[in-house]
Order: structure tokens, then sequence, then C-alpha cells
């Protein structure tokens, strides 16, 4: 029996209830707040006809409803007021509430309240969904009952019922759900701060400070790994209470997990372990291998190296970010369907040595793409493209080519429909090319979301004799 759950259940019974946000995250929430025997009202910025999905999801349930642009106007009376990721913990209706007694708390602070099992948390810039999914896989293969959740997978405080104590539960935080958080879980892992939503950050200052709080409430017990490559986290080490571990691919420690001679290590006490040669990581690219230190320096206790080896081999990378679908006749594809953006498509042409045919396009949200004409010429040997962005992209690339004197090999290929421009990069392609779908937009013109055109990559690959 999970003692806080039952005490918990006690607290909230009757209480009255806001949840703020209608979305895929917060529907498990109100159902297991409602199965509590709380008052609830669901909050959403959107008109109803938007969350029509959503709500008949929900039809079963006797709850209240506060949608529209004014929606947080009636945000009155509440006893306890869940903010969803993402939404600032100092808008003035969230504060007014707070003022009037309400207790503000998100789904992943209550998990933490509640949660038996031994948590470890991932947040970074760049690379936490990888590290996160690595570390599960890790655990897994070891023989653990792992939860996955926060950022990625289910919302898992509907689950806390379910967990014991022997379990393992991974997340992956972001810098909207850490914002407010007063409690660290058992290891901790940054795998690097850049400048990132600072649209929603008010400073690269409170952007660190949301990112520190995952470990800053750690005990000396605990434990927390960082870069030591990156400046930013390398220099937060002194503000921990707990442990701490750094790995490097650049070899700049002398303890932990570390690039050497082409192999990933764990050093400790002088002692070295060896884990898996770099060229045997089934996912490409040097930003993988700082995925898989991290993941190291977060589980070697844990595990044996086998497992960590195995995982590595084997794993062919997280849905959508750089993904192997498949090889056909010495042709490998990899679905790249995250990169919304000219700067997610560079890092993923950077990812390979050699260059590759590239599917493009999508919906503009008045992006600068120059830059990415400037790697394409060294990155790229077919362009094809789809979507609104197709002349945008050709231009950029076309101005590069005549700037750097370079790229005059490149091919352009122009579809009018996702299935063709598939179809198109197979037939340009030879044994030993490399096909990615990285598309440098959104995919609002022709999909509903990343996920789907991703899976629609995957499909028509799939589907290729």
């Amino acid at each position: 029996m999970n003692q806080k759950l039952d005490e918990y259940v006690k607290y909230i019974k009757n209480k009255k209830v806001a949840v703020l946000g209608i979305g895929i995250s917060n529907t498990p929430l109100i159902r297991f707040l409602y199965g509590m025997g709380v008052d609830i009202t669901a909050f959403d910025k959107a008109e109803k006809d938007k969350l029509t999905e959503n709500i008949q999801s929900l039809s079963d349930l006797d709850i209240k409803y506060s949608l529209g642009e004014n929606y947080l106007d009636k945000l009155k009376g509440f006893d306890v007021v869940f903010r969803t990721p993402g939404m600032r913990y100092d808008l003035p209706q969230l504060l007014k509430a707070k003022d009037e007694g309400a207790v503000i708390t998100s789904e992943i602070e209550v998990l933490f309240d509640l949660c038996p099992s031994r948590i470890l948390a991932i947040t970074g810039s760049d690379g936490k969904s990888t590290t996160t999914t690595l570390i599960y896989n890790i655990l897994r293969e070891e023989g653990y009952k792992c939860w996955l959740g926060g950022n990625i997978g289910i919302p898992l405080l509907s689950r806390v019922g379910e967990m014991r104590e022997s379990d393992m539960v991974v997340l992956e935080l972001s810098s909207f759900q850490l914002h407010t958080m007063r409690k660290s879980p058992g290891t901790a892992v940054i795998t690097n701060i850049t400048p990132n939503h600072l649209d929603v950050h008010k400073s690269m200052e409170e952007y660190i400070d949301a990112k520190k709080n995952i470990f800053v409430h750690q005990s000396s017990e605990d434990k927390v790994v960082l870069n030591y490559d990156n400046k930013v986290t390398r220099e937060l080490a002194s503000q921990a209470e707990s442990r701490v571990e750094f790995f490097s691919r650049l070899g700049g420690i002398d303890e932990g997990a570390v690039l050497k001679n082409k192999k990933l290590v764990y050093i400790r006490n002088g002692k070295t372990t060896e884990i898996v040669d770099a060229d045997e990581i089934v996912i490409p690219g040097l930003h993988n291998i700082e995925n898989y230190l991290a993941a190291i320096g977060a589980v070697f206790d844990l595990v044996s190296p086998q497992s960590i080896h195995k995982v590595a081999t084997t794993f062919r990378g997280v849905e959508h970010r750089i993904e192997l679908v498949r090889e056909i006749k010495g042709i490998k594809f990899y679905n790249d369907s995250i990169a919304s953006s000219p700067m997610r498509t560079i890092a993923g042409l950077n990812t390979f040595k050699q260059r590759v045919i590239l599917i493009a396009g999508g919906k503009d949200k008045n992006n600068d793409y120059q830059p990415l004409g400037d790697v394409m010429v060294d990155k790229v040997k077919c362009l094809v493209l789809v979507g609104q962005t197709s002349p945008q992209i050709v231009k950029a690339l076309l101005d590069a080519v005549e700037k750097n004197a370079k790229g005059h090999d490149i091919k352009i290929f122009k579809c009018s429909e996702f299935d063709q421009a598939v179809k198109a990069a197979y037939a340009c392609a030879e044994k030993g090319d490399i096909v990615i779908l990285s598309p440098a937009s959104t995919s609002f013109d022709l999909f509903k979301n990343f996920e789907e055109r991703g899976r629609k990559f995957k499909e028509v690959v799939n589907s290729l004799t």
C-alpha cells in the first residue's frame, strides 16, 4: 500500500479543484482526481469546438468547464489549482488565486510527493528525450520494472497507485515543469544548457534557475550528473549539495563517463570499465555519444555494463529524432520529423559524415533558411522538396551555391505529394546512401503534427520494395 497516496486521497476529497489545460497530459489527471471524489472544473483557452475530442473523452464525468479567451476569469474559490506545463506560475490570475488561499501545483509536483519508487530525472536544452529513453531502456534491459513519463511517455500521476518501491521511474523534465519544483529526484541529469525558451522565460538566468531545480533540493545521498564540456552545467557543480558526477565527450575528466580512444568508458577510483565502442552505437552522431555518456553516469551503479552495451548496439533511436526506420538495398532511411526549424535540420545533417538525400519542406513560421543553405552545399547530394516552404529552401540553397562556389551537382526535386517525395528520394538513392526526412519546417500544411508526418514517412518507407 502507498500510505502517501492514501493520505492524499483523504486530503483532496471534496476539495474544489481547477485543472488548467485539457490536453493529452491532463485528461488522465482529471480522471485520477475525479476518482478521488474531487469537484473539478477544467479550464482551457481554446473554444469548445476546438476541444470536441477531449471533452467527449471525459463525457462520462460530472465536471464543469471554463473555456475560451477569458477562461481564467473564473479562477476563483478553488482549493487546489493544477497548472499545466508551459503556463507561467506568476500569471496575475494564479497569483490572485494563491493569495486567496489556493494551493498552486502541477501533475509532476504531486507525483514527486506521492511516488514510492526511485526517481531518475533528466533535463537539458538538447538531448533530454533521447537520454531519458536510453536510461529507461537500459534499466529495463537489466530487469527493473520501469515507468517512463514527464515530458514524454504517459502522465504518471494517474498510475502512482501501481508503483512499488522496487520500481524505477524515469522522467524527462522541461524547464516549465521544473520552474516551481521544490523537490529533486534521487538521480538528476542535465545534458547541457544553452539559450532556449526565452520567449517564455524572462531571461537566461531564469531559464538556468528553472533547470537547477532538478538538483538543488537533493541531499548528500543523492547524485547529479553534469556535462563537463558545457560551461554552464560545469559551473553548476559548485551549487550541488549532492554527489556530482561529470561526463565528457572531449576527455576533460579523470572520473565518470568519458569517451576515450573511441570507446565509452566509466572511470572510478582509477579503475576503467569499458562499456562500448563508439562505432558500435546504432544511433549516429556525436551528440548521441554525449547522450550515452550521460545515461552511463546515471545508471552505472544500478546495471551491468552488458545491459548498457546491449541497448547501445540495438536501440534505433527515439521516434522522429534521427530514428533509423529501415535499410533497403544498402540505403538507410532516417526519420527526423521533429526537425521543424532550419537549425534543427542543420543539426540532423551534421550528424552524418557523408552527403545525404534530404526530404524537406512544410509550413512556414517566418524562419531564416539561409544558414541551412550554407550547410546543404556541403551535406546534401540530393534535395527533395514538398510543402509550402519549398521555394524558400531552394532559394537558400541556390544563394549558398553561388556564394560558396560549390554544390553545383546537388539534384533538386519538387513534389506535390508527400508519398511522391519519399519515392523520389528512394529513386535518387544508391547503395550506401542515407535518406533523411528533416523538414526544417512545421507540419501544419499537410499534417496535424510532426508525429503524424513522421509516421506517414515510416509507412511509405516500409511499403517500398
